[in-house]
């Protein structure tokens, strides 16, 4: 018997496959083979693709966009191909929720004529395709945000982030998936399901940015747009070898995002680029979004234009090993020391800075999550009858069980300022620029084993900028690591549970996956942590 919930989630399904533009599917014949888990470079071995289609593909925003203000790169045959490689992406990854392949065609080719007419570029992203979070609404389609109870629901208009990238002359051609809840470092709801990681198909793409994890990872993009109040940018980024960035809150307008708790303001999310090739495309989203001065429309975000900064190695970084409640698994650690060994070759100062108070900000943000125990979450739930999956009723658990009084808000409210200003403090005491430390625990989680973020969620509730890249190393099946000898289980529990995950199988389980590091700076340095992300990304990267 077809449930009443079913029969609203097959709207989603419904207009998801009448989207996906046919002539791009593979045939069945043509599929990886079943036990394959890393299907990352699968359009490079597969002969689907063309030489030039797969250069387009694997060609940063910054590059696109100078191939076409040099007519060697038309707008048109740039979306194409993405939207191709994006459709193939899809069928192994489960990731997106709507092509919007027509509509990008179309404005491509308005793009193509304003530049033969001009010879003119529309703005610093003429061209680029971008991915798009589901929840971030588009004027006219459908933006459930992950809940079968708004499956019905049509935005009215454009989020003014998208307002401000079309400016600029950006393509939105896909529109991905997101998590029940919004609250996974997983990607799965009743609605359209699980996204997987195209490094290892068993595991999580990260969340709840999770369909732009898999879009950036497998190049479905170059640009994609995801949000952030916990790690929901860097984890998907970090899980998926590619780069994410959450800025500081108020600096990218949030207007037309949907999400259960609107005023929300004790934590606020974020919203943020994630990119396939580099950092410097994260400062190009940025600089094309702030030079739209979207503070006359949404007056809550500071008028403050986007400074260009030039990365410098006369700097100081902090090294954070462990974050004093949970062991990192050894593939970060040995990420770290590469990353160490690689600054300090090049003249940057390095230093070990021990973690301060992680665990007093994640008693804080975790009650702050759900002020109201999660009612409005749960009622959204019960609204539909939709199943409540295992990792929504996980971060149910981080609330209260009774909505947070004034009173208890207000002391929340004080015991985070204080504890931003002790943070501030002591990096500056200590001489330390920015901090470099795990993304998360371990590499990409099992699916359905995400259950430890306070490696992310710490600079969301001090409200530090932070950059997410990868390390350029990758969990071997054989490796031997010495931290499995020396490991001593702390007595939180939360230790032993997240260690055990890597020592049930060691290395196997998380074959092939991505490492992924983490830059974070100080309150309102944006492109400050960006510029040092860009030059410690291109240190790791070189030979």
């Amino acid at each position: 018997m077809t449930l009443p919930w079913e029969t609203q989630a097959q709207k989603a399904r419904d207009i998801l496959s009448s989207s996906i533009p046919q002539q791009w599917l593979i045939p069945a014949d043509k599929l990886p083979s079943p036990d394959e888990k890393n299907v990352e470079d699968f359009p490079r071995r597969s002969g689907l693709f063309s030489e030039h289609e797969l250069a387009i593909t694997e060609m940063s925003a910054t590059e696109l966009v100078r191939d076409m203000g040099s007519e060697r790169l038309t707008a048109e045959e740039v979306v194409t191909a993405f939207l191709k490689r994006a459709v193939v992406g899809h069928q192994l990854l489960n990731f997106a929720t709507e092509f919007l392949a027509e509509k990008a065609i179309s404005r491509a080719k308005e793009l193509d004529r304003h530049f033969k007419e001009t010879g003119k570029l529309i703005g610093p992203l003429h061209g680029v395709p971008i991915s798009v979070k589901e929840h971030i609404g588009i004027k006219d389609l459908t933006c459930n945000g992950g809940y079968v109870a708004w499956v019905n629901d049509i935005a009215t208009e454009d989020a003014l982030l998208l307002q401000c990238l079309e400016k600029a002359g950006a393509i939105f051609h896909v529109r991905t998936n997101q998590p029940q809840s919004l609250m996974h470092l997983c990607c799965s709801n009743n609605l359209t399901g699980t996204t997987l990681n195209p490094y290892n198909l068993t595991l999580s793409p990260g969340g709840s940015s999770g369909g732009e994890g898999a879009s950036t990872g497998f190049k479905c993009a170059p640009l994609g747009i995801g949000t952030d109040i916990g790690g929901s940018i860097r984890c998907p980024a970090a899980f998926c070898g590619s780069y994410g960035f959450r800025p500081t809150a108020l600096r990218n307008p949030m207007t037309g995002i949907k999400a259960p708790e609107p005023g929300q303001e004790a934590i606020r999310g974020v919203v943020g680029p994630l990119a396939s090739q580099s950092v410097a495309d994260l400062e190009l989203f940025q600089q094309a979004v702030l030079d739209q001065q979207p503070w006359e429309i949404e007056t809550s975000i500071p008028p403050v234009p986007w400074r260009r900064v030039q990365p410098t190695k006369d700097m100081t970084v902090g090294i954070l090993w462990d974050d004093g409640i949970v062991h990192p698994h050894p593939p970060v650690t040995r990420a770290l020391r590469h990353a160490k060994s690689k600054l300090e070759a090049a003249g940057i100062k390095v230093v070990d800075w021990e973690p301060y108070k992680h665990g007093h900000g994640w008693d804080i943000i975790s009650k702050m999550y759900y002020p109201d125990a999660a009612l409005l979450q749960r009622s959204l739930i019960t609204a539909s009858g939709e199943p409540t999956l295992p990792l929504t009723s996980w971060a149910f658990a981080y609330s209260s069980p009774n909505p947070l009084n004034i009173a208890e808000t207000w002391t929340l409210n004080a015991q985070r300022d204080v504890y931003r200003d002790e943070y501030q403090a002591l990096m500056r005491s200590r001489g330390v620029d920015f901090i470099l430390c795990p993304a998360y625990v371990g590499v990409a989680a099992v699916l359905g084993e995400s259950h430890y973020w306070n490696y992310t969620a710490i600079w969301n509730i001090l409200d530090q900028p932070a950059v997410v890249f990868p390390s350029g190393l990758f969990v071997e099946k054989d490796e031997l690591v010495e931290e499995e000898k020396e490991y001593v289980p702390r007595t939180n529990g939360v230790d032993e549970r997240e260690w055990m995950k890597w020592k049930v199988a060691g290395a196997e389980r998380y074959e092939g996956a991505p490492v992924g590091l983490q830059l974070v700076g100080k309150h309102f340095k944006d492109e400050e942590t960006l510029a040092a992300a860009r030059l410690v990304s291109e240190l790791l990267s070189s030979a």
